[in-house]
């Protein structure tokens, strides 16, 4: 028997007897990954292993889930202690979690006279705002599922909504861009009646052909194929509004994707900032009862990080302005702006 295993230090291997039993696999696991206290998830996308409810002496044949060739993700237990309390040479406890900006904050400021330094702006801060976009991205907290959300950027590469997509449902170690292609492709050849020349703006069988080149963005029409092929609801948030598009609404579980109008990311909750993305989840449950929906806070979490990268950018994009500004006038010797302070 031969198991992938994916721990904090990277993807191993474990090789078993056929007659190995639970408690073999924890001891293996625990050698490989140097983890002695752990869970487990298993399957695409990764799901909860109840190991406290299994014997040691259970053979892992006899388990209800085929386990050879099955990759394991190993959950440290300590994961909490990172979230609570903050630990020397470890990762960043829950209090680095910054206080972002409310909705209200994130239309530009109206620019006042008091707005711009006395001093001229120097390229050096101009380059440090930005590198601060890149390098410390926003995270809200999401206390139901003991972490933080945060955004998963996707290559530039045509396959964003693809790749975005695979990395929730499939999960991030299978690269399921091709084979989420090849489904859109077969559902629309199998439904002709719905999915017309009208609707594609092209005769089926070019857009099938289309759609399978790694060129071909995919779109609205993809999402609502995929959505009821996993049978999930995915919700893709317009960056530009908020405005929330279900695909697919109802299911039991949902994925968030956002749309910048030309690019496709994915949001994900991880434990802690800054933690390894193997331990991401981007499939949230959805508990509905008459008109109320509980999905522990995510969709609202979502939107509340891209409007605090919206009010990043926009001060950013300010602050570039305004260093521009200062430039040219220093560059004209505007002595009128220097007469009167602006």
């Amino acid at each position: 028997m031969r198991l992938r295993v994916r721990g904090p230090e990277g993807m191993t291997q474990v090789n078993l007897d056929d007659n190995a039993t639970w408690a073999d696999l924890k001891h293996e696991i625990s050698q490989k990954t140097d983890t002695p206290d752990f869970d487990l998830k298993y399957g695409y996308p990764p799901k909860p292993f109840n190991t406290e409810s299994i014997d040691g002496a259970t053979k892992l044949s006899d388990l209800p889930i085929k386990l050879d060739g099955e990759q394991l993700i190993v959950m440290p237990r300590n994961l909490q202690a990172h979230l609570s309390s903050p630990m020397s040479n470890s990762h960043p406890p829950p209090q680095a979690v910054k206080s972002l900006p409310s909705q209200a904050q994130v239309s530009p400021p109206q620019h006042q006279s008091g707005d711009f330094p006395d001093q001229p702006l120097s390229l050096q801060r101009s380059k440090k705002k930005a590198v601060d976009i890149e390098s410390e991205p926003p995270e809200i907290p999401v206390p139901s599922l003991d972490g933080v959300m945060v955004l998963r950027v996707m290559p530039d590469d045509n396959s964003c909504m693809f790749r975005a997509l695979s990395s929730a449902v499939l999960g991030s170690a299978l690269d399921g861009m091709t084979e989420l292609r090849s489904v859109v492709a077969q559902t629309i050849q199998a439904q002709p009646d719905l999915y017309t020349k009208g609707m594609l703006e092209k005769e089926p069988a070019d857009y099938c052909k289309w759609i399978q080149r790694e060129e071909s963005w995919g779109g609205g029409i993809e999402l609502s194929i995929l959505s009821q092929h996993f049978d999930i609801e995915i919700c893709s948030i317009n960056v530009q509004d908020l405005r929330v598009d279900k695909f697919n609404e109802g299911r039991s579980t949902r994925c968030i994707v956002v749309y910048s109008g030309i690019h496709y990311d994915v949001c994900a909750v991880t434990p802690y900032a800054g933690a390894d993305p193997d331990f991401d989840r981007k499939v949230f449950d959805i508990v509905r009862t008459g008109d109320e929906e509980m999905d522990g806070g995510t969709l609202e979490a979502a939107r509340e990080l891209w409007s605090a990268l919206l009010y990043r950018y926009a001060r950013f994009r300010y602050l570039v302005w305004a260093v521009r500004a200062e430039r040219e006038r220093a560059a004209v010797g505007c002595p009128a702006c220097e007469d009167d302070g602006t």
